[in-house]
C-alpha cells in the first residue's frame, strides 16, 4: 500500500519546499511505482499475442529478469543493488512506450510497429547486461544493436560495422566486458572505458558537493527524449555535446550549488534528493547563447532536459524551476489536487498561450519558487548582484500573484488541493512582506498588465477568459 501524504508535508510542499522525510517520501514512492510499472511490462509481454511478442521474445524476457534477480542478490550488500539501475529515470519512458505497443486495445500492430516493440524489449536485455556487470557476475548474451549502436546505459554505446540490426556477443568477467572484438573495461563510480574508437563512453559531471555521486549527463540513452509533438512549447532536440559543449556543462555546474545555497538551503537539499541526471537539448534557434530551453517529464522522474547553461545561476535557477515540476506531478500520483479538466482557457502571465487549470497550477507553482529563491538572493547578495536578483524577484511575484485568483477561486479544488493552494498563496503574501525596491515592483506590475491586456485581445469573442 502506497504511503498517505502527512498534512505537514503537504505544508511544506505547498510553500515549494520539502525537507529530508518529505522528498525522500516522494522518491520512495515513485520508485515503488516505477518497478510495478516493469512488472506490468513485462506481464503485459507474457500475456500478448504472440504475433506481437513472439515466444523468444518473451523467454527472453524471462531470462534476463532471472539474470537482473541474480544479480541484486550478488550486490545486496552493496550500497546500490542491480535493482536501482531499474529505477533510472529513463527506464520511465522506455516502460511507458512498451505497454503501449503491448496494448491490445490498439489492435495488431504493423511491421513497423512490431519491428519497434521488438528493439524496445531487447533494449531490456542491455540494461540487465549493465546491472549484471555492476554486480560483477559473469555472463554471455546476444544483444542487440540497433542500427548499429548498442547501447549499455550508464556505461556507453557501441557502433557496429554496419548500421542496421545486429546481434553482438557481449561476454563479462572480473569487471571487463567483450563486445564482439571489443574489449571495454568498467570505471569505479560510473561508465566505461575502451582504446577502441568504435566505443563512445557514458559522461558524467562531478558530483553537486564532495561526496555526491556523478551526475550523468546522458546524451546515449535511446528513450531520453520524447517525441516531437505538433504543440510542444519551446522544447529543442537532443544534443550530443563535444569537448568544449562539456567543458561549458562543467564550468557552470561547478558553481550550481553556491548558486543554489544563496537562494536557500532548501534548493540545493531538493537537488541532491530528486536531481538523478540531465539530458542535454540543442540551443533554442536565434538564443545566442544566452536563451536557453529546459523541461522535464513525468514519467522520468529525476530526470532534468536542459540547454546548455550560461552561467552557474541559470542553471540553479533552472533547477529550481524544473524540480518544482518533478515535486507537484510526483505528488499529483499521489493525491488528487482538483478534478478540473484539459480545457485551455486560463491566463498565464508567463506565456502567450491559454493554460488548462493543471497546466496553469504548475507554472504558478514553479514560478512561486523563483520568486523565493531570487528573494533569497537578493536579500543576501552584494550590491552589485542584488539589483538584478530583486528584478528577477518582481518579475516572479507579480506573475504569481496575477495566477493565483484563478487557482484559489476553482470550485474544482479537492479538499486536499484546497489547502495546498491556500499554502501557495500563503507563501506569496509572505514574499510581499520583504518587497522589491519600488521601481522594479512597478515595473513588473506594469509588464505582467501588459502581457494581460495583449493576451485577452488575442481571445476570439465569446470564449471563457480568467
Amino acid at each position: 500500500m502506497l504511503p498517505e501524504v502527512p498534512d505537514g508535508a503537504l505544508a511544506e510542499l505547498g510553500r515549494t519546499e520539502g525537507g529530508a522525510g518529505t522528498l525522500g517520501l516522494l522518491v520512495r514512492d515513485q520508485d515503488t511505482r516505477r518497478l510495478l510499472l516493469l512488472r506490468a511490462v513485462l506481464d503485459a509481454a507474457e500475456a500478448a499475442d504472440p504475433a506481437v511478442c513472439p515466444p523468444a521474445a518473451k523467454a527472453r524476457l524471462r531470462d534476463d529478469w532471472a539474470l537482473l534477480a541474480e544479480a541484486d542478490r550478488a550486490a545486496a550488500a552493496a550500497d546500490r543493488p542491480a535493482r536501482a539501475r531499474l529505477r533510472d529515470p529513463l527506464m520511465g519512458p522506455w516502460a511507458r512506450r512498451c505497454l503501449t505497443r503491448l496494448d491490445p486495445r490498439g489492435g495488431p500492430p504493423g511491421p513497423g510497429p512490431r519491428r519497434e516493440l521488438a528493439h524496445d524489449l531487447a533494449y531490456f536485455s542491455a540494461v540487465t547486461a549493465v546491472a549484471a556487470a555492476r554486480a560483477k557476475i559473469p555472463f554471455s548474451a546476444a544483444l542487440t544493436a540497433r542500427d548499429g549502436i548498442l547501447v549499455l546505459p550508464s556505461l556507453g554505446a557501441l557502433r557496429t560495422a554496419e548500421r542496421r540490426d545486429a546481434q553482438v556477443r557481449v561476454t563479462c568477467r572480473d569487471g571487463r566486458m567483450t563486445l564482439g572484438g571489443t574489449a571495454v573495461r568498467l570505471e569505479q563510480g560510473g561508465g566505461a572505458w575502451s582504446g577502441s574508437p568504435a566505443w563512445t563512453p557514458a559522461y558524467a559531471l562531478p558530483g553537486l558537493v564532495p561526496g555526491a555521486a556523478p551526475m550523468p549527463l546522458d546524451d546515449l540513452d535511446p528513450y531520453r527524449v520524447p517525441p516531437r509533438e505538433p504543440d510542444q512549447y519551446a522544447l529543442s532536440g537532443p544534443a550530443g555535446p563535444d569537448e568544449a559543449a562539456r567543458k561549458r556543462w562543467l564550468h557552470s555546474w561547478s558553481g550550481t550549488a553556491a548558486a543554489l545555497r544563496s537562494g536557500g538551503e532548501p534548493r540545493l537539499l531538493e537537488t541532491l534528493a530528486l536531481l538523478r541526471c540531465l539530458v542535454p537539448l540543442e540551443m533554442p534557434p536565434g538564443a545566442g547563447g544566452r536563451g536557453s530551453c529546459s523541461g522535464t517529464r513525468r514519467e522520468a522522474f529525476g530526470a532534468l532536459l536542459s540547454s546548455a547553461p550560461a552561467t552557474p545561476v541559470a542553471f540553479a535557477a533552472t533547477l529550481v524551476h524544473e524540480l518544482q515540476h518533478t515535486k507537484l506531478a510526483a505528488l499529483s500520483e499521489m493525491v488528487e489536487l482538483h478534478r478540473a479538466g484539459p480545457a485551455a482557457r486560463y491566463f498565464a502571465p508567463w506565456r502567450p498561450d491559454p493554460r488548462p487549470y493543471d497546466g496553469l497550477f504548475q507554472g504558478a507553482y514553479s514560478h512561486l519558487a523563483l520568486a523565493d529563491f531570487f528573494q533569497r538572493r537578493a536579500l543576501t547578495a552584494d550590491a552589485a548582484h542584488a539589483e538584478g536578483a530583486w528584478a528577477q524577484y518582481a518579475r516572479y511575484h507579480a506573475q504569481v500573484g496575477a495566477a493565483l485568483p484563478a487557482l484559489v477561486g476553482s470550485p474544482d479544488l479537492t479538499p486536499v488541493g484546497r489547502r495546498f493552494v491556500e499554502a501557495m498563496a500563503a507563501a506569496h503574501e509572505r514574499h510581499g512582506e520583504r518587497p522589491a525596491p519600488r521601481g522594479h515592483t512597478a515595473r513588473a506590475q506594469a509588464y505582467v498588465k501588459a502581457v494581460r491586456a495583449l493576451w485577452t485581445q488575442r481571445q476570439p469573442r465569446g470564449e471563457s477568459r480568467k
